[in-house]
């Protein structure tokens, strides 16, 4: 049954299971790789569904954008559009929308903003936003939230937790095809447990097919994500899928499907690949344009068995990044999201099998402080 969330094994609070939606099954833990505007950058459909990819995430905002309603609708909505024939998540558009600043007036009814690409005039309501999430055909629609940045003021949190409960119950009064789309809530509250907890609570009440962790990695510190993930996954039903929004390196995932999460997204693997850092199983991370690569002949992760790490060497793949080749960040690209994709695998085997604690263990001891110089900004925050 489309919306169905089957547990089929715990481990510690580690959690494996199925999500079923309108276009096939998707097994949890999973990452869902982002394709923002309908492409996850340098790679093809054909190329998901090779690495395993279960689900791929889009963006409500930048689609409304470019290519806009009409020509989506034409198409026959987005997975005729993208050739992609699997399930799919549009986020609402919300953390963009409220990125735009100087951009943008919020009031408790929606949001009148100006478009980043030419200026024009655009009003997001949570019963527009729904529609038009609807309209394109996708398996999962974000509600329309309010997310602010981190440190914020305690008014602010206090009124996007407020904001955000009203318009997700607009959001669920405007659904006219939840028979296929499922409407995902969007926990807020920025560090405030107290916060947290309320938005959870009023979140629950709804009675959502899913709830999803917002707010965060938008400049907290590793440990205050920690604490406040784990703090919000333990409020939220036990027999609905959980999503941790904007997490993407292995130690992060790791860390998050501890806490009993069940999905996670990020621009982080393939953002990496067009700047040549590579991520690896063992949650080790390196730039392969390094010296030391030049003339390394072994793959680029001895770990993985991937199409790239069976085929290329990081001399070759080195070689390519140091003579601006694009072929460089295909190959790089391709292979971190198959670190990923393969690393979720392997967890929903370790918790079947309850071997959870042991796995996280090896995983938590085989990575490195490549982490802290990531998400301190080695890697350009381009487009995603």
């Amino acid at each position: 049954m489309i919306g169905q969330f089957s547990l089929h094994a715990t481990s510690g609070a580690a959690r494996q299971g199925t999500l079923t939606t309108a276009h096939g099954d998707v097994a949890t833990p999973c990452f869902m790789p982002v394709g923002t505007l309908g492409d996850v950058k340098l790679l093809e459909p054909r190329d998901l569904r090779e690495l395993g990819a279960r689900i791929v995430l889009a963006n409500a905002y930048h689609l409304w954008l470019r290519p806009g309603r009409e020509t989506l609708d034409a198409a026959g909505g987005i997975h005729r559009f993208m050739a992609w024939d699997g399930p799919l998540l549009t986020d609402s558009g919300g953390y963009q929308v409220f990125s735009l600043e100087s951009r943008r007036e919020v009031d408790d009814d929606g949001v009148t903003f100006r478009s980043h690409l030419d200026g024009s005039a655009h009003r997001f309501t949570p019963e527009s936003v729904v529609a038009f999430q609807e309209e394109l055909g996708v398996d999962i629609a974000m509600a329309f939230d309010e997310c602010v940045k981190l440190p914020s003021a305690a008014a602010d949190l206090e009124r996007a937790v407020a904001r955000t409960s009203a318009w997700a119950q607009r959001c669920a009064g405007a659904r006219r095809h939840a028979d296929r789309t499922l409407l995902f809530g969007i926990v807020q509250g920025g560090l405030d447990e107290d916060l947290r907890a309320r938005s959870a609570a009023e979140l629950c009440a709804l009675d959502l097919p899913g709830y999803a962790i917002g707010g965060l990695s938008v400049g907290e510190s590793r440990a205050e994500m920690d604490r406040v993930a784990r703090f919000t996954a333990e409020l939220l039903p036990p027999h609905k899928p959980r999503y941790l929004m904007g997490v993407g390196t292995v130690r992060d995932l790791v860390a998050g499907i501890d806490r009993g999460i069940d999905l996670f997204d990020c621009v982080y693997p393939t953002r990496s690949g067009r700047h040549g850092r590579v991520l690896t199983r063992a949650g080790a991370e390196y730039n392969v344009r390094n010296a030391a690569n030049v003339r390394d002949f072994g793959p680029l992760d001895p770990d993985c068995s991937c199409r790239v790490c069976s085929t290329h060497t990081k001399a070759y793949v080195a070689h390519l990044f140091r003579a601006g080749e694009l072929l460089a960040q295909r190959l790089l690209s391709y292979h971190n999201v198959a670190a990923l994709t393969g690393l979720v695998a392997a967890a929903r085997e370790a918790i079947a099998s309850d071997r959870w604690s042991a796995f996280r263990d090896a995983l938590e001891a085989g990575g490195d402080a490549a982490h802290v110089e990531a998400r301190a900004g080695a890697i350009p925050k381009d487009d995603a």
